[in-house]
């Protein structure tokens, strides 16, 4: 059985996640913050794709946490860009970095997983069980997120919608590219945090 997949994201009330140049904007309020901290502790591991670090260089660690106790970070990489000195890359956490088979580039992780070409996030996740990784907190990005409803992995989806208004014709979606995604949800909770609302969705 592959490990538990529960996407997590905030958006705009105009459905957006970032502005045209991608750059991380505050979009959660003070209170979905802290639920979103109390999420990441009760996961194995928490997942990005490449494009979230280059834009973002998050840590995707738990304040206050030791280097063991924090969730495995997971960062989809195909093609090897990620850069050497990346947060995610600190002595924070363990960190396990996926990319295609045919690439070579190699990290100071705890472990590199090369997953098929092109990349299949099935092989991914039976490789990640295999190191004992039952549940994953997907954080983006929208490409990342649009890769695993389109997989028909996606088993919880949560989406934060804060009070503001971004715009941008290319501004990026929770389930961003350039492939349509049908896929029915059921909404299982709607809660107000603050300024905005927390939809709770399952599949």
């Amino acid at each position: 059985m592959s490990p538990f997949i529960h996407v997590n994201c905030a958006m705009s009330a105009d459905g957006k996640i970032a502005g045209p140049d991608r750059k991380q904007m505050r979009i959660s309020s003070e209170e979905d913050m802290v639920r979103v901290r109390d999420l990441r502790k009760e996961y194995d591991s928490i997942l990005v794709g490449v494009g979230t670090v280059i834009s973002d260089n998050p840590h995707l660690t738990v304040k206050g946490l030791s280097y063991d106790d924090n969730p495995v970070r997971i960062v989809i990489d195909p093609h090897g860009r990620t850069p050497d000195d990346a947060l995610v890359l600190d002595e924070r956490a363990p960190t396990v970095m996926v990319t295609s088979s045919s690439c070579d580039r190699e990290w100071d992780a705890e472990e590199i997983v090369r997953a098929g070409d092109p990349l299949d996030l099935n092989i991914m996740l039976e490789a990640l069980e295999d190191m004992g990784i039952d549940s994953i907190l997907v954080e983006g990005g929208g490409e990342t997120i649009a890769g695993f409803f389109r997989a028909g992995l996606v088993n919880k989806y949560t989406v934060f919608v804060g009070s503001c208004v971004i715009g941008g014709r290319t501004s990026p979606t929770p389930a961003d590219g350039d492939l349509a995604i049908l896929k029915k949800m059921t909404l299982e909770s709607n809660e107000i945090l603050g300024s905005g609302v927390l939809l709770t969705f399952t599949l």
